[in-house]
C-alpha cells in the first residue's frame, strides 16, 4: 500500500484587485506516490506550491481538483482518521510561548488522549534524542532559541508515533549542529519505526542525505522526479543544486514560451 497517493492535484487562489478578478495557480495537476517507509523530498523555489501541497495533505486546505489518499484513506472524506495518524511540522510552528516545552507537549498530548505520564516519558525521550538539554524542559519557550523551539515542534508531532510525518522546511533557520541532530533523528526514526516522511526543503544536501527520491516543483508543477543520481544525470549536472537550477529553469522557459 502507498502511504501517499496524489493524482492531478490542483489548487487556485482567487482574489480581486481594483475590481479585477485574478487567479493564481499554486498547484497544477501534480501527481506522485510515496511508498510506506520511504522519505520523499520536494524541492522548489519560493512560490512553487510546496507549502500549499503540505497544507492539503495535512487537511488544512481543500484542493480544487485531483485525488489524495493518505495511508489508504481518501481526503477529504476521511480527514478525521487521517489527522489521527499524521504528524506535521512547519517552518513557523505555533506554540504558547509563555509556557514551557513540557506544558506545551502535555497540552498537545491531551488532545490525542495520551495519559500525562506516558506523554511526558515520550516527550523527554524524543527531546533528549534531539539534543535538547533536560534542564531546559521547564523553561518558557519564549526564552529558547529558534533551534530549540523547532525541536519541541518535532517532539509534538511525534508524540502520537505517527506512521506518516509531513515536514515543511523543518530545519530552516537552525544552526549547523541543530540541523545535523534533527537530520540524524529523522534517519533513525525511519530506520527504527518505518515512518514515512514527506519533506520540503531548500537544502540540497539535506534532501540528498535524507531522501530516497526527490521531486522538483516549479510554478505548481512537478517537473522532475527520481533519486539524486537520476536527477543529476537527467540534467547533465555535477551536483543536485545545478540539476535543480537547470530543470526548474527549463520548466519556466517552456511555460513562458507556451503562454506567449
Amino acid at each position: 500500500m502507498w502511504a501517499i497517493e496524489v493524482e492531478n492535484l490542483s489548487k487556485v487562489f482567487r482574489k480581486t484587485t481594483f475590481g479585477r478578478r485574478q487567479e493564481e495557480w499554486a498547484l497544477k495537476g501534480v501527481s506522485f506516490r510515496v511508498a510506506q517507509g520511504e522519505t520523499y523530498a520536494l524541492l522548489g523555489p519560493n512560490g512553487s506550491g510546496k507549502s500549499t501541497l503540505i497544507r492539503i495533505l495535512s487537511t488544512l486546505l481543500l484542493p480544487d481538483a485531483g485525488r489524495v489518499r493518505l495511508l489508504g484513506l481518501p481526503l477529504p472524506q476521511e480527514e478525521r482518521k487521517v489527522r489521527e495518524q499524521i504528524g506535521r511540522v512547519s517552518v513557523d510552528a505555533a506554540f504558547y510561548k509563555k509556557l514551557s516545552p513540557r506544558e506545551n507537549l502535555l497540552f498537545a498530548a491531551q488532545l490525542y488522549g495520551i495519559p500525562p505520564k506516558e506523554a511526558e516519558r515520550r516527550a523527554m525521550a524524543i527531546l533528549e534524542r534531539l539534543g535538547l538539554e533536560t534542564r531546559r524542559f521547564g523553561d518558557p519557550l519564549e526564552e529558547m532559541s529558534r533551534g530549540m523551539q523547532q525541536k519541541v515542534a518535532i517532539a509534538r508531532a511525534l508524540l502520537i508515533r505517527p506512521p506518516l510525518l509531513l515536514l515543511d522546511e523543518p530545519t530552516t533557520g537552525l544552526d549547523p549542529k541543530s540541523r545535523r541532530e534533527v537530520q540524524g533523528f529523522l534517519e533513525e526514526l525511519r530506520r527504527e519505526e518505518g515512518t514515512t516522511i514527506l519533506l520540503t526543503t531548500h537544502d540540497m544536501a539535506e534532501a540528498e542525505r535524507l531522501a530516497h527520491r526527490i521531486g522538483f516543483l516549479a510554478r505548481g508543477s512537478l517537473v522532475a522526479e527520481g533519486d539524486a543520481r537520476a536527477l543529476k544525470e537527467l540534467a547533465g549536472a555535477q551536483d543536485l543544486e545545478e540539476a535543480f537550477i537547470r530543470l526548474t529553469g527549463e520548466a519556466f522557459a517552456q511555460e513562458e514560451n507556451h503562454d506567449s
